[in-house]
């Protein structure tokens, strides 16, 4: 495999099981001859140990000295990212429905006081009250058909906010929580990249 170039560029992130032998294939995405990359694919990088707990990350200079070690004379040039995080699956304990009820109470409740201190805060009741008279020239405490078309629409707004129903999804565009979800897991893969490397 003399004067032959591999073009080798580190994936992001993967998904691995426990005592998993870790190839080229798992860790990197490839570029090169044919030939040369259906015989180097399958080369072993990593055996993930009990030890490396939940996640850990693998360095290019790893896959550099795995492609050496068997093909010594082959040209690699590195593109991208100069590491892979990978997690490690870990087994799954069954959550008991009364754990799913009490979360779903908790957060349920917590929203809505927060909602409600909300409102109280910037004296939405009042807002209402006021602008009944101002529609209809009428006092009441109780302004309903103002009032409940309004708690509606704050419904059906935070539902057209997230852009999630349960599972269903109304577009593409992500949601306000898909992108804080993006933005941790970004900000996560960088700690664990910079604890590895800070660690050896």
């Amino acid at each position: 495999m003399e004067n032959q170039t591999l073009f080798v560029r580190m994936k992001p992130r993967v998904e691995a099981e426990r005592n998993q032998q870790l190839t080229l294939m798992n860790l990197v995405r490839l570029s090169g001859d044919t030939e040369v990359l259906k015989r180097i694919q399958q080369l072993p990088v990593y055996h993930i140990k009990k030890e490396d707990g939940s996640k850990l990350s693998i360095d290019v200079l790893a896959v550099i000295s795995a492609i050496r070690f068997h093909y010594p004379r082959i040209d690699i040039q590195i593109v991208g990212p100069a590491n892979t995080v990978v997690y490690i699956k870990q087994p799954q304990k069954r959550l008991k429905p009364i754990y799913i009820i009490t979360v779903w109470l908790l957060l349920f409740v917590g929203s809505a006081l927060a909602v409600m201190n909300f409102h109280e805060d910037v004296s939405m009741r009042a807002v209402h009250i006021r602008l009944y008279y101002l529609l209809t020239g009428t006092d009441t405490l109780y302004p309903l058909w103002l009032q409940i078309p309004y708690s509606i629409g704050l419904g059906i707004g935070m539902v057209l906010f997230f852009n999630h129903f349960f599972k269903k999804r109304f577009n593409d565009e992500p949601s306000p929580l898909d992108v804080e979800m993006f933005n941790y897991q970004q900000n996560l893969d960088l700690y664990v990249v910079q604890k590895d490397n800070h660690d050896h």
